[in-house]
């Protein structure tokens, strides 16, 4: 398949290729989900610089291919579009790198918070609809359903998950046919693709430009805050550069590096715990303990269905919606890759008679499906805390998944609607006869997952199986939430000419899938910013 053709974005360069300091009315740290239509935005009124870690997305075929999402995960090299870490949960995981952050890593699956979680958030409803369909226009696709997804819908309402909801972005208890960032053609569509609407007179956007620190003098003012003036950063052949913020401007240096980046970004410069800092030999520019605070993740569970004929490789199409979780399911990929991969010898013989070799005899994977549950709004609550003073490095991220019992209790609930789905009619076609759904559960607790080696005897309970055989789903979040460590206007509390716009900031992961929402706040508060002076 050949890949997405890179837009005429004549603005995106090379860090490398930048002077040693330049002045600029916004400085973004992060091209990403939101960084992207933030900066698009911004950039209507402004000069803006955005600096992008990471590479570009176009011509890539693990970014641009839905054929080829999984190779991200596996893909380990220093410029990959994902950048692997582990939680000191044990769980493997993930973070954007790359023009467009986590819309180039994702199952691509496209939908809106809630009418709700937009007024929790704190939202003007009528702006964010706006905002919604802005982004709607360049990135979301209705998907073409396969024989497998149109059965699994069937098997969810059959399931109780009720009612059918049609086509929708909306996130609506029930059933439900949602959007996808890949289009007809399995091409990926990423927040990068947002930088269309920019103006190219006023944008500048830097790829491999890694930032190191905030820059930061005293205020001042009246109540003489400490004042953010710039940013310093790496180019990829370590050069150091400067971006100042125009002298008399009223901009502002804005965090959108994402719930692992922005909370991390601010440690280094000075901003977080006193007593962390100090003990890494930070100098503290203000004391903010909430700082990496509150960051969760959203605790996926799942259960392999292998089928006796090959399936076509499907991203996310449809969702069933619950109180308190979500199920959803992915065709055709290497599955065993996608649980975080595993070796041959490690997969018990007693698995291997339903698993197929896929040409490597390192590597299996199950021809089929996953069925999978999301917790929507898990209680337990974690925290992130610098390991080094290296910003390429990942930071220590503890999630603490099911610490609090309802979470458990949550899950448990999900499964057995999973494997209510499972015994239906319309699924039984795609799995082996005679093969129930308590016995697809013990044939996938006896897979590799999580790069640990199970057995169905490990996992004696559901209850078990949930806390055994977590994963991610990618979702995680806060680090830098409203009210905690930035305002309902974004801006860094107890900073001046400091903001963080992206997924470091919210309290819960809106809608079943956040990328919506994120995209849509990057435009929602680039409006916001833009019109201030109105």
């Amino acid at each position: 398949m050949v890949p997405v053709a890179a837009p005429a974005f004549g603005f995106v360069k090379c860090a490398i290729d930048a002077p040693p300091v330049s002045y600029h009315d916004y400085i973004i740290v992060g091209g990403g989900t939101a960084g992207c239509p933030l900066a698009a935005t911004l950039s209507e009124r402004f000069d803006v610089l955005v600096l992008e870690r990471g590479g570009s997305p176009y011509g890539n075929p693990n970014v641009s291919n839905l054929a080829s999402f999984v190779q991200n995960l596996a893909d380990l090299s220093p410029t990959s579009p994902a950048q692997r870490f582990v939680s000191e949960d044990g769980v493997v995981n993930a973070r954007a790198r790359c023009l467009g952050g986590g819309t180039c890593i994702n199952a691509g699956f496209f939908s809106r918070a809630s009418s709700g979680e937009v007024t929790e958030m704190g939202l003007n409803p009528e702006l964010a609809n706006e905002s919604f369909r802005w982004v709607e226009r360049e990135v979301a696709f209705w998907p073409q359903l396969t024989e497998w997804t149109s059965a699994f819908r069937e098997g969810l309402l059959a399931a109780g998950v009720t009612p059918d909801n049609g086509l929708t972005y909306e996130h609506l208890e029930g059933t439900k046919v949602g959007g996808t960032t890949f289009d007809p053609m399995g091409h990926r569509h990423t927040a990068a693709d947002l930088l269309k609407y920019a103006n190219p007179a006023k944008i500048n956007v830097l790829l491999r430009a890694t930032a190191q620190r905030i820059l930061f003098r005293k205020g001042t003012g009246r109540h003489k805050r400490p004042e953010a003036y710039g940013v310093v950063y790496k180019d990829e052949a370590g050069t150091v550069h400067e971006a100042h913020l125009r002298e008399g401007s009223a901009g502002a240096v804005i965090l959108s590096a994402g719930a692992l980046g922005s909370p991390q970004l601010l440690m280094l410069s000075g901003v977080g715990p006193a007593d962390h800092l100090m003990s890494l030999g930070i100098d503290v520019v203000m004391d903010q303990p909430m700082v990496g605070h509150d960051i969760a993740d959203n605790p996926l569970n799942l259960i392999a269905v292998p089928s006796p004929e090959p399936l076509p490789i499907t991203s996310v199409q449809v969702v069933g919606i619950r109180p308190g979780y979500y199920v959803e399911s992915l065709t055709g990929f290497n599955l065993v890759a996608a649980l975080q991969g595993a070796k041959s010898s490690q997969i018990p013989e007693s698995s291997r008679a339903q698993i197929s070799n896929q040409g490597n005899q390192n590597s299996y994977s199950f021809q089929g499906g996953i069925i999978a549950e999301k917790l929507a709004k898990p209680l337990s609550r974690g925290y992130l805390r610098l390991k080094t003073l290296d910003p390429e490095d990942n930071p220590s991220v503890t999630y603490n998944y099911f610490m609090k019992p309802e979470d458990l209790g949550t899950c448990l609930e999900a499964m057995q609607t999973i494997m209510k789905a499972i015994d239906t009619k319309g699924l039984s076609k795609f799995r082996y006869p005679n093969q129930s759904a308590e016995d697809l559960l013990a044939l996938t607790a006896s897979t590799v997952v999580n790069n640990r080696v199970r057995t169905a005897q490990d996992s004696t309970s559901l209850e078990q199986y949930c806390r055994d055989l977590v994963l991610t789903i990618w979702h995680y979040h806060g680090g830098c939430e409203v009210g905690k460590v930035v305002d309902d206007e974004y801006r860094v509390i107890g900073v001046d000419g400091l903001r963080v716009i992206d997924g470091s900031t919210f309290s819960f992961s809106p809608g079943t899938n956040p990328q919506a929402t994120v995209m849509m706040l990057g435009r929602y508060m680039g409006v916001r910013i833009k019109d201030e002076g109105d």
